[in-house]
């Protein structure tokens, strides 16, 4: 009894050194994560086309909610709404616990795999008959439990990549749900403009209806007295029709802006309430204000920090797949009782434990394959990030110009609407006094009517822009912890299908914006 206990001492001994000795010679395989650089955004060095202005020269709008500068509580209200019922937004949420809980099981790899605990209860009953021998009937219960300990070294950084990815790939749902508050941000607004948009468009073609339709009532009693022509009567009735058949076709504009906002809203289509007040002309905006270098910003949108993650996780592969090069290392134990009914049998004791190897010698290629594919896999990710910020600066670039263009076009287009309304002024006095036929007064109202509509569209492209410029550099996102993800109803629902233990609730890092970190630093 005393030797036995003195081997089992032994073997437990050595299975602590063999442990401690494994774990001090492991080792990292693959390439450790560095995030791309972008070689020529150190030269690029744009001022937003003269835009880009020093904090002291105007009021700095924050970027995180830059729509205040519109000055528009419907606005602001609206995107408040969107940020809190959005399914797309509250989805983005939903996935970084999904993420959160890959991470989890990605760093349990770091213990034992297999911690088992087995055991039987077994009844039998055995009969023999016939033969040379005796007939013999035998009944009895056999027991028996075990536990058994199974614990891959992680000796050539197989888990420790895996945790690294996992990671990277938490940190790029957080930053994609950033993104995802930017474009919502700016869908709502250019939405909500556009809405407000054709409202004026309906309103303005309503006014040159009324317009025409009193001339054309003017023209058919002179008509009819004889002091016009057919001709002039087939003009102005051709114009008020054409321009009567453009209001059907801005109403149901009007409706699909409706629609498009209220599904951004997470309401099915019709009547937002919030809409029943909004009317007038369109705000005033000469341009976005933008007091940072936009090479700056760029590197810090949302989606450009995304992809930098995705090369991350993806870098962090080619580690793992490179460990299959390598012998596995694992730690065995094994503890065991047995024992059955039987009148004489022994209560049977077992323990084992010590290190096991397995190593696939021949793989055909497969695992230098496997390798390739993830370095292709990682190059394509690399070549995604460039990409990403190669159309982002376009974006910003495309913004910015049009910002400054359509500006430039206010004022002509403005002179152009009001001398349209003094040409028909002019062209009716003309008219009624004899020096002009009728047909100057059609051509005026046709010009009237499209300057006006033109000036409009410029004020509202404008805008457009400027909502634009603003989501271009990353614009319109804040941190939100996870209840303002998911309504309380919701995580509720979620806790009661599934202990989530504190997850629901817990700070996310505030980190995700940055540059992923070396392994080793993620806990």
């Amino acid at each position: 009894m005393i030797a036995g206990e003195r081997q089992a001492r032994g073997i437990g001994t050595a299975f602590v050194i063999a442990t401690a000795v494994l774990l001090s010679a492991c080792t990292t395989l693959g390439p450790d994560y560095k995030e791309p650089e972008v070689a020529w955004l150190k030269s690029w060095q744009s001022d937003l086309y003269g835009q880009l202005e020093s904090p002291e020269q105007q009021t700095q709008v924050d970027l995180r909610f830059w729509w205040q500068a519109f000055n528009d509580p419907v606005l602001n209200g609206l995107i408040e709404t969107a940020r809190h019922e959005n399914p797309s937004l509250r989805i983005a949420g939903l996935r970084i616990l999904e993420s959160r809980a890959v991470l989890g099981i990605a760093s349990a790899n770091q213990y034992p795999q297999l911690q088992q605990i087995s055991g039987a209860a077994t009844y039998v009953d055995n009969k023999q008959s016939g033969g040379a021998g005796p007939d013999i009937h035998q009944n009895y219960g056999a027991f028996s439990a075990g536990f058994d300990l199974a614990w891959e070294l992680d000796f050539w950084g197989r888990f420790r990549r895996g945790i690294e990815s996992a990671e990277a790939g938490f940190f790029a749902s957080i930053t994609n749900q950033q993104d995802v508050q930017v474009l919502l941000s700016a869908q709502v607004a250019d939405l909500y403009y556009a809405y407000r948009t054709t409202l004026l468009r309906i309103k303005i073609a309503q006014d040159n209806v009324a317009l025409q339709k009193r001339s054309l009532e003017i023209t058919e009693q002179l008509f009819r007295g004889g002091q016009e022509t057919e001709l002039d009567l087939q003009q102005a009735k051709s114009q008020y029709l054409g321009t009567l058949a453009t209001i059907p076709e801005q109403e149901a504009n009007l409706v699909r802006f409706r629609n498009a906002l209220s599904a951004l809203l997470g309401r099915p289509p019709g009547d937002i309430p919030e809409l029943a007040s909004v009317g007038g002309p369109l705000p005033t905006v000469e341009k976005a204000v933008i007091t940072e270098i936009p090479a700056r910003l760029l590197l810090r949108r949302p989606d450009i920090r995304t992809a930098a993650w995705q090369v991350a996780a993806q870098s962090a592969q080619i580690g793992i797949a490179q460990a299959d090069y390598f012998p596995a290392i694992t730690l065995l134990g094994s503890i065991g009782w047995s024992t059955n009914t039987l009148d004489g049998s022994p209560e049977i004791r077992s323990f084992a434990g010590g290190p096991a190897l397995t190593w696939n010698i021949f793989d055909y290629g497969r695992i230098r394959n496997n390798v390739r594919v993830q370095d292709a896999r990682l190059q394509q990710s690399i070549e995604l990030f460039q990409n990403s910020a190669l159309l982002a600066a376009q974006e910003i670039d495309d913004a910015a110009i049009s910002v400054v263009k359509t500006g430039e076009q206010q004022e002509p287009l403005s002179g152009a609407a009001r001398a349209a309304e003094r040409s028909l002024e002019l062209a009716n006095t003309l008219y009624r006094e004899g020096y002009a036929d009728f047909e100057r007064v059609l051509d005026a109202q046709r010009v009237l009517f499209t300057q006006t509509e033109r000036e409009l569209l410029n004020i509202s492209a404008h805008i457009s822009a400027v909502i634009t410029l603003y989501k271009a550099v990353g614009g319109g996102w804040v941190d939100m912890p996870m209840e303002q993800m998911l309504p309380e109803t919701v995580r509720e629902e979620m806790q009661t299908r599934t202990k989530w233990g504190d997850l629901l609730t817990a700070p996310l890092p505030a980190s995700a914006d940055g540059q992923a970190r070396k392994t080793g630093e993620s806990k």
